[in-house]
């Protein structure tokens, strides 16, 4: 028996390894030629000895491109690195429509001081390296699908992941009621029920390739028809001209031929029982046809896709009842007043309806209120909350109080909007009252950011206002601001949505855009509001928008009149014939006997229970106005009186001959005002806004 010294073992141990080993063996020398080599090889097989013996190694790995692998195999015999298992794909020369995944390690040896030669060990782990592709295709495609509740943004996700590794093309078509938020009635999906194509994406930009957004059906009898009624995939491994089903749609027929598809795979998107729509996976570039696991995979990858894009449709469902909920609780379209002309516009997000409202109040005197506002998040709880606020602040508004007060019992109502087991409710508003007469705006602030205003010439106008506390911190302290407007002056309120809130440069590039657009001659406040959107606005936003753009027109003096009388009932009479004259010279004689009985029945009572100095005013604006003040801030109430009762009819008959009555109360005293429509035509005067 040959001992281990005798060279005879070593020589056949050498010889049945390369004979008998399951895996390729390569060794090569310095100038990586190969010396000795194989059948096993997965680069080999089927090749003469002559392609193989003397050629280097890259030349032996042909179709394996891997360009760093000739240098670190001359590291290897340099003795200054090692390779193993590292992974090469490629399509060797005697199967080309194969795609083979080869495992190489490298190592160099020195047999008997000889040179030094290097050693390539390539085992075939296509079928292992499939298993582990596809468990990597669906890591990732759980890791990026569902990220989004955008329908589109789900089917992109879908085509970032497969396209490129495991399919050259792919498209997503969803029925069109489901892009829209409706749930597809269960069953099976007949061949007339039109489908939105919501993403194609392919590795090229070839022929086959078409646009998103497009509505179309399927032809009837197709694999895509017949995936849709029955909610099964189909699979066309190799797709060829004869196919009978091309017949029935020679147009995607054409396409498909043109762009060199030979297989593809059809999965709907089933969410519990219902089918949603279908995705197609294309091969053209790929030359592999797609299998049976192939189709099990494109299966597990819609069933996620599928219950992501029906989270999409669900939250498009509640998106749209919010939106619709948002734009009922919104005002229609601002009353005409003489005080401002007003454009409000408002910008829904891409996100769903949120809490941003605005609102112009006609307010005593011929004031007006101009308010915006923003609650915080999204969605019909942030709709339902500002409709309620929304509600709150025309009551409070009807009441006349200042700004300040507003914000304050509007703090109080929102802490109370809460619900019970719920986050608080909380919303940042700014509320404004410009007096035409004054030519005054009073304005207080809840944690919202102050109106950019600019003169009639397009001269900036400071206006600052201190943002106080959101609503419903209870925190209270908001402080008022104040700015006399000349007529023809420009304001902009707006929230967050159109103008960021957080101070830093980015806020201040939008309000200096916002006063650059504002200081435009010649344009109405609706062009301003488009101007606005045009300017600050490249695409459309997550978050809901509002912009209210009011330009102040001043009342004359010719149509206001006001007298300071003494605190004698004498004076009655005198006020009587004051205010008939002012009529005669405003051509309203018609009003004389109303108007007179009501400033009798209001300064009667001022001389009755306030106290000086007494003021009598008339204001001719789209209605006339009378408003007697006095020093007392006992607030009159209308009583309902009796048949026996002497007094006690004043109010109530006051009640019965305006529109509309009220009080309100300043620092000192208060004063009662009400209204007398006037009749079709009889339009106020105004300063001139030009």
């Amino acid at each position: 028996m040959p001992g281990p010294d005798s060279g005879e073992l070593p020589a056949a141990v050498l010889e049945a390894l390369f004979t008998q080993a399951p895996v390729g063996l390569y060794v090569f020398d310095e100038q990586l030629r190969v010396v000795r080599y194989n059948s096993a090889g997965p680069w080999v097989r089927g090749l003469p000895e002559e392609s193989v013996l003397g050629k280097r190694l890259d030349e032996v790995a042909e179709g394996f491109d891997d360009p760093e692998f000739p240098e670190l195999a001359r590291r290897v015999l340099a003795g200054e690195s090692r390779v193993q298992d590292r992974l090469l794909r490629g399509r060797p020369p005697t199967a080309p429509d194969q795609e083979v995944v080869v495992s190489v390690s490298v190592f160099r040896v020195r047999p008997g001081g000889g040179p030094v030669l290097g050693v390539a060990v390539a085992q075939d782990v296509t079928a292992r390296q499939r298993v582990a592709d596809r468990l990597e295709i669906l890591h990732d495609a759980h890791r990026a699908i569902g990220t989004s509740l955008d329908m589109r943004a789900t089917a992109e996700a879908l085509a970032d992941v497969v396209v490129g590794r495991f399919a050259d093309a792919v498209s997503v078509d969803v029925l069109d009621e489901a892009v829209r938020g409706a749930r597809p009635p269960a069953g099976p999906v007949d061949a007339d029920v039109p489908l939105r194509r919501v993403v194609f994406r392919s590795v090229d930009d070839g022929p086959a390739r078409l646009r998103s957004g497009g509505l179309s059906t399927f032809p009837f009898p197709t694999p895509f028809t017949q995936s849709l009624r029955d909610a099964a995939p189909r699979l066309v491994a190799r797709l060829t001209p004869d196919e009978p089903w091309l017949a029935a749609d020679p147009e995607r027929a054409r396409r498909l031929t043109e762009a060199g598809v030979h297989s593809f795979l059809v999965t709907p998107l089933v969410v519990r029982g219902t089918v949603l729509g279908i995705t197609a996976h294309y091969r053209h570039r790929d030359p592999r046809p797609y299998d049976e696991e192939d189709l099990a995979l494109a299966e597990q990858l819609a069933r996620r896709t599928a219950l992501s894009i029906d989270n999409a449709r669900s939250y498009a469902y509640e998106r749209g009842i919010a939106s619709t909920l948002q734009r009922q609780l919104l005002p229609r379209t601002p009353p005409p007043l003489t005080a401002v002309e007003t454009a409000p516009l408002h910008l829904p997000g891409t996100t769903g309806a949120g809490g941003d409202w605005y609102d112009v109040i006609p307010l005593s005197g011929a004031r007006v209120a101009l308010t915006v506002g923003d609650v915080t998040g999204s969605g019909i709880e942030a709709a339902a909350a500002m409709g309620r606020l929304r509600t709150a602040l025309l009551a409070l508004a009807t009441r006349d109080l200042a700004p300040e007060e507003v914000l304050a019992c509007l703090d109080d109502i929102t802490t109370e909007l809460a619900p019970e087991h719920g986050e608080p409710v909380t919303a940042s508003c700014l509320y404004a009252v410009f007096d035409p007469i004054t030519r005054a705006c009073i304005a207080a602030s809840a944690g919202h950011a102050a109106p950019v205003a600019v003169g009639p010439e397009g001269d900036p106008i400071r206006f600052a206002v201190p943002a106080g506390p959101l609503l419903g911190t209870r925190r209270g302290g908001y402080e008022p601001a104040g700015v006399t407007l000349p007529d023809g002056a420009t304001l902009a309120f707006y929230t967050n949505g159109l103008v960021p809130s957080t101070p830093g440069p980015d806020t201040e590039a939008a309000r200096a855009t916002l006063h650059r657009v504002l200081a435009q001659s010649g344009r109405t406040p609706r062009q301003l509001a488009d101007d606005v959107v045009y300017a600050l606005m490249r695409e459309p936003v997550e978050d809901d928008a509002v912009l209210l753009i009011a330009r102040t027109r001043g009342l004359d003096e010719d149509h206001v009149a006001e007298w300071t009388l003494p605190a004698d009932p004498a004076v009655v009479g005198t006020a009587r014939r004051l205010a008939a004259h002012q009529l005669t010279a405003w051509g309203l004689d018609d009003l004389a006997f109303t108007t007179e009985l009501i400033v009798t029945e209001l300064l009667t009572n001022a001389l009755r229970y306030g106290t000086p100095p007494i003021r009598l005013r008339m204001i001719r604006d789209r209605t006339l106005v009378c408003e007697v003040s006095d020093g007392s801030s006992t607030a009159p109430y209308l009583r309902h009186a009796r048949v026996t009762d002497e007094g006690g009819r004043g109010l109530g008959l006051v009640a019965q001959l305006t529109g509309r009555w009220g009080t309100r109360f300043a620092h000192r005293g208060k004063t009662i005002w009400c209204e007398q429509p006037l009749e079709d035509g009889d339009e106020p005067g105004t300063a001139r806004a030009d």
